[in-house]
């Protein structure tokens, strides 16, 4: 206990009043103090046996500790875990004109898919998915030398020695270097370029090469002279130019062949010539007044509304009846005979 002023030695323990305790237990009485209070450490230390107070401060330690883990716990974000895609992969038969680079490529995807790392088992899952010649090759040279495939690329590379054409790298480079479009669309013609250009894998074909060669085996058109005026760098964009050129090109025809509806001839009221509608208005003067006269000679009323009626009267007039001033070619005179009887 330290000496001086009373009521500091009732809040205050001195380190000479503790060397029972050891370093890292008085710092922890110490951390403990700022959190209970000086005093409160300093009644307990002056009650407690050396025993308990070893307890005490390993408990203070171990609580920290236990904090410590959890803020680190928080604080520390969790890692997704990755699980494996189980991809299924065509067994390879070797038969004429199956790609055996193209399964290779698809067992790879398959590898990383399924997170294999081990070699071994690399090749031990590439040889579950062989079939005929192959399979048997595969495991008869596995029975005959356990250790022949040592590692996934050798197993690989023997694969394709036994299996994959001769010269087939040459024979693809001369077809490519020779390729036209012919009668084939743009698409079509894009993929045999595709896949001849990834069937050179030894040695392969320069980007420049790969563009003037796909451009040149266009067919001559608005495609090709567009790419002549593009010029693309990479064979990829040189092909995806001309896809976007060949479908602009359908769009643009699909709207030019589509008939258009024709437009309703209008149907207009038929016009009467001007020499008809003078002539039909001097008949119907006519008429009005062949009326008049007809109603004051034999007081019959004849009403005449059309024009042909109108033209009817005007030509033959009614026999028997003397219209004043009209002559008729059909009027009779009275006359006598020779006896003395009247006639017409």
């Amino acid at each position: 206990m330290s000496t001086g002023n009373p009521n500091t030695g009732a809040t205050h323990v001195a380190r000479e009043d503790c060397l029972h305790l050891a370093d890292p237990e008085w710092e922890a009485l110490q951390r403990l103090s700022t959190v209970i209070g000086e005093a409160a450490v300093a009644t307990m230390l002056r009650t407690l046996s050396p025993t308990e107070q070893h307890g005490v401060a390993l408990g203070f330690i171990m609580r920290e500790q236990r904090e410590t883990a959890a803020r680190a716990t928080v604080s520390t974000p969790s890692t997704p875990r990755v699980e494996s895609l189980k991809l299924h992969v065509n067994s390879y038969v070797g038969s004429e004109g199956e790609p055996l680079l193209r399964w290779l490529v698809e067992v790879d995807t398959a590898i990383t898919a399924r997170r294999i790392v081990d070699p071994l088992s690399k090749v031990a899952f590439a040889m579950t998915c062989l079939g005929g010649r192959p399979r048997s090759w595969a495991y008869g040279r596995r029975l005959t030398d356990p250790t022949c495939f040592s590692t996934y690329e050798v197993f690989k590379e023997e694969l394709r020695q036994a299996f994959e054409p001769p010269q087939n790298e040459f024979r693809s480079r001369a077809e490519f270097l020779d390729l036209q479009q012919g009668k084939h669309d743009v698409h079509a013609y894009a993929q045999r370029a595709r896949y001849l250009v990834s069937n050179i894998v030894t040695n392969p074909i320069d980007e420049a090469t790969k563009v003037i060669t796909f451009m040149k085996g266009l067919k001559d058109g608005p495609v090709k002279s567009y790419l002549f005026q593009e010029y693309p760098s990479t064979l990829e964009s040189a092909i995806t130019l001309a896809m976007q050129e060949e479908f602009s090109l359908r769009q643009a025809k699909l709207h030019v062949n589509v008939p258009r509806p024709m437009p309703r001839p209008m149907v207009k009221p038929r016009e009467v010539p001007n020499q008809w509608t003078s002539r039909v208005r001097r008949l119907l003067d006519l008429s009005s007044v062949v009326d008049q006269r007809m109603s004051a000679v034999s007081g019959v009323e004849t009403t005449v509304t059309t024009p042909v009626n109108a033209q009817h009267l005007c030509r033959r007039p009614r026999a028997g009846v003397t219209i004043p001033g009209i002559a008729t070619g059909n009027k009779k005179t009275r006359t006598t005979s020779r006896r003395g009887a009247p006639c017409w």
